[in-house]
Formats: C-alpha cells, sequence, structure tokens
C-alpha cells in the first residue's frame, strides 16, 4: 500500500519535518466512467462549485478538519522534537470514511480547501488519509475567487501540497497547545476549574484589561463652550466662540461663560474675515480583512464574528436567479493587491456608467511590509453584480456588508473627489464666533457610494455672507462638557491594534475577540469591551507570572517566526524548542510558589437562602458573580445578586440581570416576574437618583462619554462622568 499512497511520509528526526514524496498527476489506468472527486470545506462552496464544473466532477465537504489534535490531552511527543499526535476528530470518523470511499471510486482527487495555512493542513491531513485507500492521483487546487474561469482554471493546473504552510500551521498548533494546556491547569490549581487561558487571546485580554484600568484612573475636567444664533434675513445659522480679548477663551466654568455673555450681550454683529478652501479627498485602497472589519463595526454595527460569517457566505455562493455565483473574493487577506483581470473589469465598468470619473492609469496602492500578499484585496468578483441588482437576493444584513465591498472597491479605481470649506468669522464686541461649512465640489470617486457616503465631508450651509455686513443676534448656548479619557476598546479599534501591532493574522482577528467573549474574560457594553473582574484576575496572574510570554513582542516575533517557517527559511520544531524550555521552567516555578486564590475569592453575605435557611455565600463563576448556598452540595440554591430594588410602587422585588431567549442579550428585570414586568435595557447601578428616589443606570454615547442617568422616564436627573449634574442653560441675548 505504501509503494501505491499519493505521499509516502519520511521522518527527518534532525529536524523534525514532515517531507513528502509526490506520486505527480499520472494518469488513471482505465476510469471505467469514473469522476474527478474535488473536496472542500463547506457544503455551501461545495455546492457552487459543483453547478461550476459539471457532470465529470463530484464536489464533496470536509467540514473543517477532519484529523486534528486531541481536546482530552497535550497530544505532543515533547521527546520527539515536539511531534504532534493526530487523531480523526470525534464524530468525524463517519464523514472520512465516506470520503475514502468517494476517493476509491474516483479517477482523480483534488484537494481545494482555502489558501491558507488552515486549508493547507486540511489538505495535507486528507492526502495522508485517502492516499491509503485510492491509487488515483491526488493533487492541490487553489483559489482566490469563486468563479467558473477560476475554478476551472484550478482544475486545469493542479499542484502539490505546500509542505511549508503545512508546517507553518503545525508550529502554531502546536505552540498554542502547548502554551495553553501548561497555563489552564494552573488556573484550575490556583483560581477556579474550569477555567483555560490562550498565547494570543490572553495578549489581548491583557491590552483590554491596561485599557481599563486608564480608563478607570482618568479624572474628567469640567469645561463650556458658548454657541450663538445669528441671522440674515430668514436664514439663522450657529456659530461657535473662538477667540475672546485676542486669545482662546478658557471656559472652566459657568460663571466664567456668563460674564462672557453679559459683556457682548448688546455689542454689535458684523461679519468678519471669510476663509475659503479646497481639499483633495482620494480613494481608499480595497478592503483587507481588518479594515473590512473596522468598517462594518463602525459602519454597520457588525461584531467581527458576525461580519466573519457574513463575508463567508458571500465568497462561497449566492443563488443568484438559477445560478450560484460566489460574490466576492477570498475573506482573510492583508494584502491591498488587486489582479489586471480586475483592474480590467472595474475600469471597464467605470468607463461606462461614470466616464468622466476614470483616471487615465488604474490606481495602485502599496501593499503593507508585514502583509502576506498571498491573496488578492477583498473585493466584488464580478462589478456588473452591483448592490442594487443583487438586493432581491440578499438578507438585508449581506446586502450591507456586500454593498461597502463593492463601494470600497469600485471607488479606489476612480477620480479624486473634491471639497470646499468656506469659514466665516463673527464679531460680537471683543469676541469671535467662527462657523464653516463643506461641500462636495467635485463628487469623484463618491459617485458610487451610498452606504459609505460622503456625508462626512458635507457640513452645514451658510447664507451668502460679505465681510463687514451686520447681522441680527439670537440665543447664546453655553455647554457643558468634561474632557474624554481613553475609550475602552471597540470590535473595530481592537482589530485595528492588533493589527497594528502584530498579533494574530486576518484569520485569527474575530477568533481572538470571540474567544475572550465566551470565556466571560470580557464582555461588551455599548459595543465597548470591558473586563470582567475573572478576566482582571486572570490577567494579573499570568502577566505577573509569564511577563516574557503574555506581551504584545513575544506575540508578535512569533507570527514573523511563522512566516519565516511558511518561506523555509526557519525549521518549525527548532521554533518550538527555543521557547519550551524556559516556558515549562517558569511554569513549574509558579506552580510551586502563586499563592492559590482558591476560596478568596467568596464573600459571605447577609442574605438567606430560601429553600434551607443558611446564608448565601457571593461566588465568581464563570459568567460573573452569583449568589450560592453555603449549605452546598446538600442545597444547590443558586440566584443571580440583586443589582437594585424594583422602583414600582408596592413590589418589594430586586433587579436582576436576565437574558433574552435565543440571542441572550442581556437585560435588567425584576425578579417578581410576571407579578411585575418592569425591565431596563441599561445596567443599574446601587445609587438611588437624589430628585425622584428611583434606581441611576450608567449609559454612554459619544457625545457625553460615560454617564450616569435616573431610570424614571419622567425624570431628568442626568450626571456627566465627573458626577455633576448638567443645566439646561440656553440664554437669549
Amino acid at each position: 500500500m505504501a509503494a501505491r499512497a499519493a505521499k509516502s511520509v519520511e521522518t527527518d528526526a534532525s529536524a523534525g519535518t514532515l517531507v513528502a514524496k509526490s506520486r505527480g498527476t499520472k494518469s488513471a489506468k482505465s476510469d471505467g466512467g469514473k469522476k474527478t472527486l474535488v473536496i472542500v470545506e463547506s457544503p455551501a462552496k461545495a455546492k457552487t462549485i459543483e453547478h461550476y464544473l459539471g457532470s465529470g466532477y463530484v464536489v464533496k465537504a470536509s467540514m473543517g478538519h477532519l484529523i486534528d489534535l486531541p481536546k482530552s490531552r497535550l497530544a505532543i511527543d515533547v521527546a520527539n522534537n515536539f511531534q504532534p499526535e493526530y487523531i480523526t476528530v470525534r464524530g468525524r470518523a463517519k464523514l472520512l470514511k465516506e470520503l475514502q470511499k468517494d476517493a476509491k471510486n474516483s479517477k482523480q482527487i483534488l484537494l481545494a480547501s482555502d489558501n491558507d495555512r488552515e486549508g493547507e493542513a486540511i489538505a495535507w491531513h486528507l492526502n495522508h488519509a485517502l492516499a491509503e485507500k485510492t491509487e488515483a492521483p491526488i493533487n492541490r487546487i487553489v483559489f482566490n475567487e469563486i468563479t467558473p474561469l477560476a475554478i476551472k482554471e484550478a482544475v486545469k493546473h493542479p499542484g502539490e501540497i505546500d509542505e511549508a504552510k503545512v508546517n507553518a500551521q503545525k508550529a502554531r498548533r502546536v505552540l498554542d497547545r502547548l502554551v495553553g494546556y501548561n497555563l489552564s491547569p494552573l488556573l484550575w490549581k490556583k483560581v477556579k476549574n474550569g477555567l483555560s487561558a490562550g498565547r494570543v487571546q490572553s495578549v489581548a485580554l491583557r491590552l483590554i484589561c491596561e485599557r481599563e484600568k486608564e480608563v478607570e484612573d482618568f479624572i474628567p475636567e469640567e469645561y463650556w463652550t458658548l454657541d450663538a444664533d445669528f441671522m440674515k434675513g430668514k436664514s439663522k445659522f450657529t456659530a461657535q466662540l473662538v477667540q475672546y480679548h485676542g486669545s482662546k477663551p478658557e471656559l472652566k466654568n459657568l460663571d466664567s461663560v456668563n460674564a462672557i455673555i453679559s459683556e457682548i450681550n448688546s455689542a454689535e454683529c458684523i461679519v468678519g474675515e471669510i476663509k475659503e478652501s479646497e481639499k483633495t479627498v482620494r480613494p481608499k485602497a480595497p478592503f483587507t480583512t481588518s479594515k473590512l472589519q473596522q468598517a462594518a463595526a463602525n459602519r454597520l454595527g457588525f461584531t467581527s464574528k458576525k461580519t466573519m460569517q457574513l463575508a463567508q457566505q458571500l465568497y462561497e455562493g449566492i443563488q443568484i436567479g438559477s445560478s450560484r455565483v460566489g460574490l466576492i473574493t477570498y475573506m482573510r487577506t492583508d494584502s491591498v493587491r488587486i489582479s489586471q483581470t480586475a483592474i480590467d473589469d472595474v475600469r471597464a465598468w467605470i468607463g461606462e456608467n461614470h466616464p468622466d470619473q476614470l483616471p487615465p492609469e488604474k490606481i495602485e496602492y502599496a501593499v503593507g511590509k508585514s502583509a502576506q500578499d498571498a491573496h488578492e484585496a477583498i473585493r466584488p468578483t464580478y462589478v456588473k453584480y452591483t448592490p442594487d441588482s443583487v438586493k432581491d437576493y440578499l438578507s438585508r444584513d449581506l446586502l450591507r456588508l456586500y454593498s461597502i465591498i463593492w463601494e470600497r472597491f469600485v471607488s479606489s479605481q476612480m477620480n479624486n473627489a473634491r471639497t470646499k470649506t468656506t469659514s466665516v468669522d463673527i464679531l460680537a464686541g471683543d469676541a469671535v464666533f467662527r462657523v464653516s461649512a463643506s461641500k462636495l465640489s467635485e463628487k469623484g470617486f463618491y459617485s458610487v457610494m451610498k452606504v459609505l457616503s460622503s456625508k462626512e465631508e458635507v457640513t452645514g450651509s451658510l447664507p451668502s455672507l460679505k465681510t463687514g455686513e451686520k447681522l441680527s443676534s439670537g440665543t447664546f448656548y453655553p455647554e457643558q462638557h468634561f474632557t474624554q479619557g481613553p475609550a475602552r476598546y471597540t470590535d473595530a479599534s481592537m482589530v485595528k491594534t492588533l493589527e497594528e501591532k502584530g498579533i494574530g493574522r486576518p484569520s485569527t482577528y474575530a477568533p481572538i475577540i470571540s474567544v475572550l467573549l465566551d470565556r466571560y474574560y470580557v464582555t461588551r457594553s455599548n459595543r465597548q469591551l470591558v473586563p470582567t473582574q475573572l478576566g482582571k484576575i486572570i490577567c494579573r496572574i499570568l502577566v505577573d507570572s509569564f511577563p516574557d510570554v503574555i506581551n504584545e513582542e513575544f506575540t508578535s516575533k512569533v507570527e514573523t517566526d511563522l512566516d519565516h517557517v511558511e518561506q523555509n527559511e526557519l525549521v518549525w520544531n527548532n521554533m518550538i524548542d527555543e521557547f519550551y524550555k524556559p516556558f515549562i521552567n517558569q511554569v513549574d516555578k509558579v506552580m510551586d510558589t502563586q499563592e492559590s486564590l482558591k476560596g478568596t475569592l467568596d464573600e459571605r453575605t447577609e442574605q438567606v437562602c430560601d429553600k434551607c435557611g443558611k446564608p448565601m455565600v457571593k461566588k465568581l463563576g464563570r459568567f460573573g458573580y452569583f449568589l450560592a448556598c453555603s449549605g452546598f452540595p446538600e442545597c444547590h440554591n443558586t440566584k443571580s445578586i440583586p443589582l437594585a430594588k424594583c422602583p414600582r410602587k408596592g413590589c418589594n422585588g430586586d433587579i436582576v440581570a436576565r437574558k433574552t431567549k435565543g440571542r441572550g442579550k442581556e437585560f435588567y428585570g425584576c425578579t417578581n416576574y410576571p407579578n411585575c414586568d418592569f425591565i431596563s435595557h441599561f445596567k443599574p447601578i446601587d445609587v438611588n437618583c437624589p430628585k425622584c428616589g428611583w434606581f441611576l443606570v450608567e449609559k454612554f454615547d459619544k457625545k457625553n462619554g460615560s454617564y450616569k442617568s435616573c431610570i424614571n422616564p419622567d425624570c431628568d436627573y442626568l450626571h456627566s462622568a465627573a458626577g455633576e449634574e448638567t443645566v439646561d442653560t440656553a440664554m437669549d441675548l
């Protein structure tokens, strides 16, 4: 059987690298009507590709990895050059046997998993599993887009598995297994059973916790702004105070604002200097994975996980009328490179639909220094499929994501836009008020923008004004503000930071965030990533004990080393060996010296168990704090921790955190439900409103930052981040 295998495997003990001997693409003796078997990763992709290839092909899905490391043990032979011990994934044996049977009855097998490290590893494992059951040639095919031309070209030019890329995946898998399967037992012993830690996720958790410390330590400072209405005839506009007595005004409190208002209250208002300026706005490059996730978060409110799930559907194929169409290219990429075929396609479309916005030459964008450049940028496979033309075939969210991909790509090959800004100074005694308005003077690439519109380039409008003319005055608008400290991370800013610091790769940005949320080390609050108490404890232990591993420099170096492995410039198990010895010595040291926190996280309360009468204990669980009976294990009673008392008259219930069915979105409701249906979508603070006695809740918006507000709809009590009441201070001039 070994002589007939598609690849025979030898182990180079000195290098620890699996070296493959290719059988090549020899023709079958007599296919007897047999078909070519193509194996992809997902059923959706299989359905699309089978539609393109026709009756001579059978396309099946492996459903991802069929062979991998077992979950129940380390499965790394440390004494044998860190060789991984692979097994058939639990529950996948039946599928693997079906693929082996299909391979035995095929004239050729083409492995068409994704063109990245994980996809290459999937193909490598399939190659060896199928070669034992068939004499048919087994080859690798890759493509960047699921279109008839791309698929047929790939089938015409089959190649071999990239062993270096497989070794890079193996190195990452082994390294992550060594870290996770040694740190997790440490957390079980010192903190709580069931916890886990990962190499990359722990660094991301550190960033989030460090940012939270900055947020908590920040002390807001009060400042004020002063706006005023001015009128020319029936046209009214608002300007802001920018200068007083020849310098920038320092408005630290309401008294300083009122002093200015009193002085200029009856002053004559005259148009001062008028400035006009133009600015060129260049189109942006097509999306990379990180930029797509950032744009989808900022523009559409999507999480990184949701963005990638939707992009996967667009890539694998959508039913458009009677055809299945892969609408976008591969969605995991760090390159902005575009193929010449795609350039020709988009320039032809622009020339036909927006001929006045077509540049004389194609526009090229620089690929980042750290980009692997294995794939093109994310773009529509066919520009002719405009968002309007496919809207009836896509769900609302699929359409919105496809729209920004299409708009970003098409606009990237169009002319620059130009804006014209007019700035006007209004003189009122010793005060200068200023107002600006911008408009598009040349629409340029904004001609194709709808979702990614140009509204940020268009601000307000002004009547026709001339220097020296008099204006009528209106109302003063003093407004209190507080300086805002560093913002917590959001999905968008987290992805941007991970990319900038070289932590992870396009395929890992979304999983990094998802894992932290799933483990309840981090929660989302108003789209912000906030570390939980459990997350802070784990972060402190890991950072204090393993500062050389849980840091961005080490994580970035690993990514660089993996690139070198993929380029055949570094032997994968030498890389692991350099890391492992000092790491495992530190694990052993911490196991012996780290003080256990088990039991210290529990706190006795005055509440009594309503089942057995024993005291309730506040405990830290996987999903945060909860109340448990101290009589456990005899009594299993548990409760959510009350956050506030219910404000409804006659109700003595408590407000506790609850989750909606299905999506599991958190809200806050009364323990007396269904007799009391009070709910709040904002988290209560255990502080009563000084005006009405209801409880306060945490809120956040871009204008005010974090602040506290009364939950009573009939109460206008509002606290800023600094804890001062806001004041409604509009005054007539």
